[in-house]
């Protein structure tokens, strides 16, 4: 359509509420919306182009039709958006594609409760803490309980493995309270998962009060190596207490939101307050923007973030006005399960609360670009070093890891813009090449690697801008010919390492070297690429040779097959476990013919 024509049916709509999807030349949805009334939004489009902001502009430019889908009630729109923006995933919409989940701290609910990280909240009687910005600080926050509280922190399953093992080193270093000695019993460990969730729930303070008061008694008491347990928890807690962000007046559940720009770059920060204190920030970046696309980010992101937790705050409080407020709080209240409040603040605590977001987000803004300035000069220091035509925006990095020539695996990295782009990694099983022989396991991975791409498969392109092999001349050459071999030419160049595993040098197939540890930042950069390769491969390595091992501990068992070493080591989580389990137990999991063949296995071993 052209555009009067596309004016001319948005004028004809009716005045309901609905979502509206732009559609492109080829008929791919390039973004998805709502309206209380789709008569005034979408006529909105095509009226005054210069008010508009530049993303919606070129958004206007490129829509060659529009279709139209009618909805009862506000927020049945808004449920129909969030589901269709999921399924297209429309260029112009605000998405959080880099968003890999926002966390919660889980305590187990049974005799002797477990810590763990989770992605979302479950209806499964567990107590959830968080959100967290990311599994880092979630890991974070349950390895400082573990060693305040002195958690065990084994694979162990209480009360299932108590008395079946001795003792590990952690209960000698006086780092773990021994559950597995008996002398815990459930009553005492709920006491103890008591105070965390208090920790978790910003109420250190209260506790600390708490122990200080135990503390004394069982000085007067004369339980010395009681007192002492306090003593340290005491000071575990002030520690955590100091590692806290802020403190503020206000006792409710609140998240403030702040959106920020600077160029075409804007920036969401969102602070999370539990019990008044300021526990958690997380931020998204989004490219594209000005400021007259901060209502429709900010609406984005309480949508989607939101969703992907199942759950929300008593109230959110936001730098912008959003448009369809009274929809978006009956969704986020639906979400909570009560009340969700969404909260424009002009003053006041929340206010503060709000600004320090957006401070945050002008923050986040700044480094962002000091950054990519730092990476862009770094890139250009390889281009002019290597002799490219081109800074090397997108790097592709190779590693080979075996044990002896068994298990052999290779790794790929990928870097854009001097930053690991962990979506592109790639994991390759050796299949040819055997025996430990390094150069036919890169000439075997890499081939396989630009055919798919030669075949025009999705997930293997684009190509990158440089080929980095871990190795030295040889490797690089049996991996170029693999590209000679295919009409590819891309440079690429080997990884030397120094004395210290230290990489020294790039050196060509022809044997080269351009030495970079003259050059801090290309030496940096180099260096980490790969080394992060160098973990990749060898934490797949691993993880293969230890299932391997696994499952050659059950194999031979009559009756038992790759689907029942599955559920046993599901069950009972290690193979001892399994070797030492007696007939009733295993008959839990297995057949009785398969159970008494499994314990009958290890009896033998055992004598």
């Amino acid at each position: 359509m052209i555009f009067d024509e596309l004016k001319e049916k948005a004028h004809r709509l009716p005045q309901l509420p609905g979502v509206y999807l732009m559609h492109n030349k080829d008929g791919t949805v390039i973004y998805v919306g709502k309206a209380k009334s789709l008569r005034n939004r979408v006529s909105q489009y095509f009226a005054d182009l210069a008010a508009h902001t530049l993303k919606t502009r070129r958004m206007v430019a490129n829509i060659d039709h529009f279709e139209t889908i009618f909805a009862s009630s506000e927020l049945d729109a808004l449920l129909l958006e969030n589901t269709l923006i999921k399924k297209y995933k429309p260029k112009y919409n605000i998405l959080l594609k880099d968003d890999k989940g926002y966390p919660f701290v889980r305590i187990s609910r049974e005799p002797y409760p477990q810590l763990s990280v989770a992605g979302r909240r479950e209806k499964d009687g567990a107590q959830y803490f968080g959100p967290y910005g990311g599994r880092g600080t979630a890991n974070m926050a349950i390895r400082l309980l573990s060693e305040t509280f002195a958690l065990p922190t084994c694979s162990r399953k209480f009360p299932r493995d108590i008395g079946k093992e001795r003792p590990c080193l952690q209960l000698d270093m006086k780092k773990c309270c021994g559950v597995c000695t008996g002398a815990v019993s459930p009553e005492a460990y709920q006491e103890i998962i008591r105070q965390c969730v208090q920790v978790l729930e910003g109420k250190g303070g209260q506790l600390e009060q708490a122990l200080q008061q135990q503390m004394e008694q069982a000085a007067e008491s004369l339980q010395f190596e009681q007192a002492a347990v306090c003593r340290d928890r005491i000071r575990a807690i002030q520690r955590l207490g100091q590692a806290r962000i802020a403190v503020v007046t206000g006792g409710a559940d609140t998240d403030a939101l702040g959106f920020a720009v600077r160029g075409s770059r804007a920036c969401i920060v969102r602070l999370s307050y539990r019990g008044g204190v300021l526990v958690d920030r997380s931020r998204v970046l989004l490219d594209g923007l000005d400021e007259g696309d901060a209502a429709d980010s900010l609406e984005s992101f309480l949508q989607q973030y939101y969703t992907a937790l199942g759950w929300a705050p008593k109230t959110v409080c936001l730098s912008h006005e959003i448009e369809d407020k009274q929809a978006v709080e009956e969704y986020l209240s639906d979400l909570r399960g009560g009340k969700c409040t969404v909260h424009l603040p002009q003053r006041g605590e929340k206010r503060r609360e709000v600004q320090l977001a957006l401070d945050n987000a002008a923050l986040e803004l700044a480094e962002a670009e000091d950054a990519e300035q730092r990476t862009g000069k770094t890139l250009q220091l390889l281009q002019d070093m290597l002799g490219l035509n081109e800074p090397p925006v997108r790097m592709e990095a190779y590693d080979i890891s075996n044990t002896a020539g068994s298990d052999p695996v290779a790794s790929m990295t990928v870097f854009q813009n001097g930053k690991p782009l962990k979506s592109a990694y790639k994991k390759y099983k050796i299949k040819t090449a055997v025996g430990g022989d390094d150069y036919g396991a890169m000439a075997e991975v890499l081939g396989r690697r630009l055919d798919r791409a030669l075949a025009g498969e999705e997930h293997f392109l684009p190509l990158p801008d440089l080929f980095l092999i871990d190795g030295g001349a040889g490797q690089a050459s049996v991996a170029l010919e693999q590209l000679q071999q295919r009409g590819v030419h891309i440079p690429l160049f080997g990884m030397v390492k120094d004395d210290h595993h230290r990489t020294r040098a790039l050196v060509t197939a022809e044997g080269q070297e351009f030495g970079i540890s003259a050059t801090p930042a290309v030496f940096a950069l180099i260096g980490r690429i790969q080394e992060e390769t160098h973990r990749y491969a060898i934490e797949f390595h691993r993880d293969r040779r230890s299932k391997r091992m696994k499952r050659s501990a059950l194999d031979g068992i009559p009756g038992i097959g790759p689907a029942r070493e599955k559920a046993l080591l599901k069950h009972f989580g290690t193979v001892r476990a399994v070797m030492e389990a007696d007939l009733p137990e295993l008959s839990a999991v297995l057949p009785k013919a398969a159970a008494q063949a499994v314990y009958d296995h290890f009896k033998e071993k055992k004598t």
